[in-house]
């Protein structure tokens, strides 16, 4: 029986100074890769010991990472396998030959990294593997190094080896879990731009096409949505939002806020004017969209009060109104006549007086409450009124025809 002593000298003798590390520099004075500093015989003298390390570093992976405690069966069991294996392969083939090409393996370690993707796993766990990889690894052939006698020095700069090729390998698997990700997300972009064609169509796409795509694009359909229209693409659309920042048009469109959501709402919004059509069921999002269109459009003609966020259901009447700008005018003209040839500074403070006595069917002291004036003052006013307008003052349908205009009427 050869024992260890006779064993290492052997091996001593075989190779000699060969298993002692090359000095790096030349006449160039440059440094030398760290593969070119081992010696070539090296992979000959771990690889028939490293015959179960494979084994041995997908088990110590199981072991300590909880992500891979699982049968290894499937694709998954697979891939792990194959890539350890593939590891180590390339490694032995690296240390005896670094200046020869190497094969081109690195599709296996991107791999690696999508399938850790389509697992629901973050980089980090694969990357914790690999760590676990080179310390057994690492473990493994200290061990036979030292057996064989290979010094401590050469040992050391294997190590050094080990795991700037873990590294490498590492990093490919980071690279292909980024492509993945890349990739899901240009999907799940196109999926959703999809989604929101289909739910801004008119007529209204059936609504099981409207389901399936929602389900493709991982948006959960809610029972009420809105539409935002926006005067320029916002920098970042809510993390809820269906968004569309290509079209010359931008709009978003997002699950309805509840009534006491709305200031958290408009805030998601801050950076650019915008307007929020009426809540609606998807089914009629494109109308919630036209209604937000027409306040922003109201709002650059100046028929709107321009705020940061326009809530267009603080504003149905007049959008309703002003829809039609012809026959508004022509219901202006028709039922305001009366107050047509009076000075500016006249015009508004009837028309003001007259719609707050509309509004109240007549009741002298909240109008007066809502003009700020004496009571007094809005008797004479009424007098004034009723000399202008006669009995359209007391005919139903006038008296609400009047209110229409007022609110239609240029401010």
């Amino acid at each position: 029986m050869t024992r260890p002593q006779d064993a290492r000298s052997g091996v001593e003798a075989t190779y000699g100074p060969l298993l002692t590390p090359a000095r790096p520099g030349g006449s160039s004075g440059r440094p030398v890769q760290l593969w070119a500093l081992l010696p070539r015989e090296l992979a000959t003298v771990f690889r028939p010991g490293l015959g179960d390390t494979a084994g041995e570093v997908v088990r110590e992976i199981q072991r300590t990472i909880p992500e891979y405690a699982r049968p290894l069966d499937g694709a998954f069991g697979k891939a792990l396998k194959t890539g350890v294996q593939m590891a180590f392969v390339q490694f032995l083939e690296r240390l005896g030959n670094p200046e020869a090409p190497p094969e081109d393996r690195r599709s296996v370690f991107v791999s690696l990294g999508v399938q850790e993707f389509h697992q629901g796993r973050n980089v980090d766990v694969l990357q914790a593997a690999y760590r676990v990889g080179a310390r057994v690894t690492w473990r493994r052939m200290a061990e036979i190094g030292r057996r064989a006698g290979v010094p401590s020095a050469t040992l050391c700069l294997l190590a050094e080896a080990i795991f700037a090729y873990i590294d490498e390998l590492s990093a490919l698997s980071v690279e292909g879990h980024a492509e993945a990700r890349e990739k899901a997300a240009g999907a799940l972009e196109r999926r959703r731009h999809r989604l929101m064609e289909l739910l801004l169509a008119e007529p209204p796409s059936p609504p099981e096409v409207v389901k399936h795509a929602a389900d493709l694009a991982r948006w959960q359909l809610p029972d009420l949505l809105v539409a935002v229209a926006l005067d320029q693409p916002s920098v970042e659309a809510p993390p809820a939002a269906l968004a569309d920042f290509e079209s010359t048009s931008p709009c978003l469109l997002l699950p309805a806020p509840e009534p006491d959501e709305r200031e958290r709402f408009a805030e998601a919004l801050a950076g650019t004017r915008a307007a929020i059509g009426p809540a609606v069921p998807p089914v009629f999002a494109a109308r919630s969209l036209r209604a937000a269109r027409e306040a922003l459009r109201l709002i650059d003609s100046g028929a709107l009060v321009d705020e940061p966020v326009t809530w267009c259901v603080d504003h149905l009447s007049r959008l309703w109104l002003l829809k039609e700008p012809f026959l508004a005018a022509e219901l202006v003209r028709e039922r305001l006549g009366p107050l047509a040839g009076l000075t500016g500074k006249q015009h508004s403070r009837l028309a003001g007086t007259l719609l707050a006595w509309l509004e109240t069917c007549g009741n002298v002291r909240e109008v007066a409450e809502r003009l700020a004036v004496h009571p007094q003052t809005v008797r004479s006013r009424a007098q004034e009124l009723e000399a202008l307008f006669a009995d359209g003052l007391r005919d139903p349908e006038r008296r609400f025809e009047m209110i229409l205009a007022l609110r239609a009427a240029p401010s």
